[in-house]
Parts: structure tokens; sequence; C-alpha cells
């Protein structure tokens, strides 16, 4: 599946990859009862990354007492990214693809011949099923804390909506 086919309505793929732990883990296992927050970066050493991960933290308090989650990937190995995760106060999965298995698989790449993601977000519902797409490759790019907040919000809407019992 390619990043253009990644578009609201579509449903993401089952990804499997090693946390920052070194755990093995599947993209269904964050899906909860809200938005999951799929984040696709080139590394630790990207300013633009980490400006965008202080606001990510910033942002976590918040998420997590909504049962929104987030899951950050690249392709930096465990003994990078653990403590990256750690230095910026972040509380949620890292996953890593050091292999590029993944990056091959969805080109979401850095140019034709990447070795590193592309900044993605992806807002999806808790199917899997992309709710909001951003191409985070310009600063400008990425969606704001508030848009995040408005599609948190779009999708606990709708579930809500769906949940009510017929009169």
């Amino acid at each position: 599946m390619l990043l253009q086919d990644l578009q609201p309505g579509a449903r993401f793929p089952a990804l499997e990859l090693m946390d920052h732990s070194r755990n093995r883990c599947g993209l269904g296992q964050f899906a909860g009862d809200e938005a999951l927050l799929l984040q696709f970066y080139r590394g630790w050493w990207c300013p633009m990354d980490i400006s965008f991960f202080r606001k990510l933290v910033d942002l976590q308090d918040d998420a997590e007492l909504a049962h929104a989650r987030f899951v950050s990937v690249s392709v930096d190995p465990p003994e990078t990214t653990a403590p990256f995760r750690m230095g910026l106060g972040a509380r949620w999965s890292f996953l890593c693809d050091p292999d590029r298995t993944w990056l091959a698989e969805l080109e979401i790449g850095d140019g034709p011949d990447a070795t590193c993601y592309a900044p993605a977000i992806f807002v999806l519902r808790p199917d899997l099923v992309v709710h909001r797409a951003y191409d985070g490759s310009s600063f400008w790019g990425r969606p704001t804390m508030e848009q995040l907040r408005t599609d948190f919000r779009e999708i606990t809407m709708a579930a809500a909506v769906t949940d009510v019992p017929a009169l």
C-alpha cells in the first residue's frame, strides 16, 4: 500500500515491528476505544521532528485522559529510540524498523532512495481506518495540536452517536 493510498477511509496495514523495549508489537494492539495517532518520523536528529515531538509531549496528558493513543515509527533501532523517547518525556510506544521492511512496503520514504521515513501523521479510528492524513514533509504540513484535538473529537463524537441506543 502506497502513501497516496492511505487517505481517509482506507484501512491502515496491520504493521508489526519491534518497539523501543524490543517487544514485538502489532499496530492493532494500540487500537483502543478512541483515536490512534500514528506518526512516521525521520529520526532523532531531525529538528522539525524534535519540535513536533515537544508539542505531542505537551498533548499526551490530555490524550491519555481521553483514551487516545500515540505511536511513533522510525528506522532507528531500539538502542537509539529508547533513550530518545526517554529524553523527550514521551510515554507512548516508539516502533522501530531498522530493516526498513515497512519503509519499503508503505513507500513513505524521504526521497527516491529513502533510508528514513518521510514525516507523515495519520489519525486512525479504532478499526485502523484513516480518519485524517497529514504530509509532514514540510514544517507547515504537520498538524497543529488543535487540529489533532479536532480529529480526536470528531472520532469520539462519531463513536458516541453510533453508541446511542434507539428510543
